[in-house]
């Protein structure tokens, strides 16, 4: 597998991912941000809905990726997905 199916794309997932639990973990600081503010308790409820979205997101990208790439048969794509859906939540 060189670059894999989707040329590590599904990394970009995980990093979008990580930017936004950044934007929850600051938002109660008392320093504004280069964006001047801060953001509703709706809007971080949002947020972390949007987090969890993207983790899927990336379990899926991931797994399908050492599918198509010959790194896992079908069997082990199903178990793999399944484990690490659960550990997930």
């Amino acid at each position: 597998m060189s670059g894999g199916h989707f040329e590590y794309g599904q990394w970009q997932i995980s990093e979008i991912a990580d930017e936004i639990e950044k934007l929850i973990r600051n938002n109660d600081s008392t320093e504004k941000d280069k964006y001047g503010g801060h953001y509703s308790p709706e809007v971080i409820i949002k947020f972390k809905d949007a987090v969890q979205l993207l983790r899927r997101a990336y379990i899926y990208a991931q797994r399908i990726d050492w599918l198509v790439s010959g790194d896992d048969g079908e069997e082990s794509f199903i178990e793999r997905l399944k484990e690490d859906l659960d550990e997930l939540e």
